[in-house]
């Protein structure tokens, strides 16, 4: 695929426009380190005129009904489904995950276009009954306001629209800040609102410098919401700074998901699930599992399935035939994960296969590659064990009693997601209700779909994406009391 330099990459009140003094970022394929665009590189003033487009847009856009704001998404959703195949490619070149990965991304994106397209007219109120017979009391939910949505590169097209499409559904306007690795797909995605004849000003993006677009989020009054996805570090300094105008902050933060097998699971099953949670998109989602707690009844031949699957991954670049595991997003992350395994190893983890970095992957791959790694005999005072990965390196600990292992997954600052293996229903409820976590998947790791709200505790987060809570977070609850006496 040949790519324009995108130098008018900002889009503003329905229009492109490129920044003052022209300056740009180049955009490089993780997998072979090749240069493959160019996009304007914007910042304090470039956002400020955004959030003023968006200001501007929010009375008529707040104005319509949910019905008329539904259509726009509907067109939306119907244009990014005929658009996968070339989507799709984009969120590959520049982000390295499969294609056939990468075209699940879109279609998973589009679906919440299409979902809150329906939700749209779901805004519902309630009347509350009064304990007197001289009042009546109503509650509405109004559109909050101008959001400023900041989304990251390991999912830059279902992130957009899992924030974007509910704020449009509630009302809201919106100043989109997308990843600087991944600006394309969300280029790709302001031409789709483009094409549904979103009206100007409605939803704006600014790419570039994103200590600057945020810092002028942070900083605008107009901007009554952040909606972030990142890292917990960044999302608590983004909590600070809103604290300042009593501005609301939803984060959805890192994760440190724990798998436990049970001695009861179906082992082929467990196998096959966890290599697809820790695996996908090479390790590189907030979800993934990076613990994993194996009784120790059915360690051996557990990990000899998982060994087995493992070994049959292929890596390379994510646009060729039969590649599962593409590269990770830069040499920051590669050193990362080596960092982890060198830990590891230090401490007396055993390699159960795997263990390479890319200056020993084979067939001369030139990005940024780590060998699908697992790992045994790991304890836990080995960084893996507390730290998030966001690589394709999986820790193995037994253990051998049930309350010990909710214990272990249990003790972790994160709290977004965790998986259990089982065919017990008493042992499924009993376990789910004890993990201190916002998502727990029973015999599933793949929980996040439109209709459901997706979300952690502690310090991964403090909100929900999806579903009809999702739209919820984009509304102020208003109580309307009415003396009729």
């Amino acid at each position: 695929m040949e790519f324009k330099e995108f130098t008018n990459s900002l889009f503003i009140n329905g229009e492109w426009h490129q920044v003052d003094q022209k300056q740009t970022e180049s955009v490089v394929n993780p997998a072979t380190l090749e240069h493959i665009t160019k996009v304007s590189y914007g910042g304090k003033s470039e956002t400020e005129q955004a959030i003023a487009a968006a200001s501007a847009a929010f009375s008529d856009w707040s104005k319509k009904t949910g019905r008329e704001r539904s259509r726009y998404l509907y067109r939306a959703h119907e244009l990014m489904l005929k658009d996968v195949d070339r989507l799709g490619e984009i969120l590959t070149m520049e982000q390295g995950k499969p294609l056939q990965e990468a075209k699940g991304e879109i279609k998973s994106a589009a679906s919440f276009l299409l979902w809150y397209a329906e939700e749209a007219s779901r805004g519902y109120g309630e009347w509350l009954p009064s304990s007197t017979n001289s009042k009546r009391m109503l509650v509405i939910g109004q559109p909050i306001g101008v959001v400023g949505a900041i989304t990251p590169w390991n999912f830059p097209s279902s992130m957009i629209t899992r924030k974007v499409a509910p704020a449009l559904a509630a009302g809201c306007t919106v100043v989109l800040k997308p990843s600087p690795e991944t600006p394309l797909s969300a280029i790709a995605i302001m031409e789709i609102f483009e094409k549904a004849g979103l009206p100007g000003g409605v939803v704006n993006m600014v790419t570039g410098d994103a200590k600057a677009i945020g810092q002028a989020m942070l900083n605008s009054k107009a901007v009554k919401m952040i909606t972030f996805t990142g890292s917990t570090a960044t999302g608590k300094y983004l909590m600070s700074e809103g604290a300042k105008q009593m501005k609301k902050v939803s984060l959805e933060l890192g994760g440190h998901a724990p798998i436990i097998v049970f001695d009861d699971a179906d082992l082929e099953k467990a196998a096959t699930l966890s290599l697809a949670s820790k695996f996908r998109n090479n390790g590189q989602t907030c979800i993934c599992a990076n613990r994993l707690y194996v009784h120790e009844k059915v360690a051996e031949a557990f990990t000899a399935l998982l060994k087995e699957k493992v070994e049959q991954l292929q890596i390379g670049n994510g646009v060729k035939e039969g590649v599962d595991l593409g590269p990770l997003i830069n040499e920051q992350a590669v050193k990362k994960v080596k960092a982890q395994y060198d830990d590891a190893l230090s401490k007396g983890a055993q390699i159960v296969c795997g263990g390479s970095d890319l200056n020993a992957i084979p067939n001369g791959l030139a990005g940024f590659y780590f060998q699908p790694t697992v790992l045994s005999e790991v304890t836990d005072d080995m960084a893996i064990m507390t730290e998030e990965t966001f690589g394709p390196l999986f820790p193995i600990q037994l253990f051998s009693d049930d309350d010990e292992a909710i214990a272990k997954a249990n003790n972790t600052d994160y709290g977004l997601a965790a998986y259990i293996f089982t065919e017990n229903t008493g042992k499924t409820l009993r376990t789910a209700e004890k993990l201190e976590y916002g998502i727990v998947g029973v015999n599933d790791v793949f929980p996040a779909l439109s209709e459901a709200p997706f979300g952690g505790m502690k310090e991964s987060g403090n909100s929900k994406e999806g579903g009809h809570h999702g739209m919820d977070e984009f509304l102020e609850k208003k109580l309307i009391s009415i003396a009729i006496e």
